[in-house]
């Protein structure tokens, strides 16, 4: 995964954290804007949660933190 994703990613999770606690969740839907402008962007974020890591719809924001950082 490109670190510009990586980035991000850690940068909403970190965001919406100190919004809503610990125990808040998100999707992958969560790290673009709600226009389709970055395809292959989305379809790389898309990969990694559903085929790399078999996750959920939902995932804890702390542990999608977690797995990125340990990818870095």
């Amino acid at each position: 995964m490109r670190k510009s994703l990586q980035d991000k990613i850690i940068e909403v999770c970190d965001k919406k954290v100190a919004q809503k606690g610990d125990n808040v969740g998100l999707s992958f839907y969560a790290f673009f804007a709600n226009k389709n402008d970055d395809p292959d962007l989305l379809m790389e974020a898309a990969t990694w949660w559903i085929m790399t890591h078999k996750l959920d719809h939902f995932e804890k924001a702390l542990k999608i933190k977690t797995l990125i950082i340990s990818e870095m």
